[in-house]
């Protein structure tokens, strides 16, 4: 597939469709994560949520707004996802829904700051801040790079990537930090060295994105 320049509906429906497809993969993985330092069922709610989102999207028609599958996808994770996980990742692609309205298809920086958007609305909800050991380690630096790397010139394709490498390293930041929010918080010292479930989830929305523009 040839890097896209602009974001039209049929990205966003790749993007959570490829989405969907990794975290199908990585449930197991994202489970034990989060039975290390959670309730142990991230992977398990996640996959639910984006199976759902999947058979969502598919009854929507070819013209909705990229912003709008968006909500809907947010929508579908509130309801269909228990725990932290499915308002807090409800709340980021509804963030980023609104922030885009119906516009019928957006340039990079109006995707970047839709997604900023999306961060705003997670930290909104969960009041967590870098360092608490939460996806927003992961979430924060992403979208800053995906800022940063457009605003130097790099293409979308590009930008996204450098989005997806930032997302890792935040993830793996994650490991020595000791939880100050949830559940995980409840273990204290015994919740270090181990990498945050959320954070780790974070990383396969971002590599799904740099896939579906690259």
């Amino acid at each position: 597939m040839s890097s896209v320049t602009a974001v039209v509906p049929q990205t966003v429906v790749a993007w959570l469709s490829g989405l969907a497809e990794d975290v199908a993969a990585q449930a197991d993985h994202l489970t034990q994560l989060d039975a290390a330092i959670g309730d142990g069922d991230h992977g398990i709610n996640m996959n639910r949520g984006m199976s759902a989102v999947v058979a969502t999207l598919g009854e929507q028609d070819d013209d909705v707004a990229p912003g709008r599958l968006l909500i809907v996808a947010g929508k579908t994770l509130v309801s269909t996802v228990g725990g932290a996980s499915g308002p807090l990742w409800g709340s980021f692609f509804r963030g980023a829904g609104r922030a885009l309205g119906d516009a019928p298809e957006l340039e990079g920086p109006e995707l970047a700051e839709a997604l900023a958007a999306g961060v705003k609305a997670v930290q909104d909800l969960g009041a967590a801040v870098p360092g608490d050991k939460t996806m927003v380690d992961a979430l924060l630096p992403a979208v800053e790079a995906l800022r940063e790397a457009l605003a130097g010139g790099a293409s979308l394709a590009d930008a996204a990537r450098s989005a997806a490498d930032a997302a890792a390293e935040g993830a793996r930041g994650t490991v020595p930090l000791q939880a100050r929010k949830g559940r995980a918080s409840y273990l204290g010292e015994r919740s270090v060295g181990h990498e945050d479930p959320g954070a780790a989830s974070t990383v396969l929305v971002m590599t799904a994105l740099a896939r579906a523009v690259g």
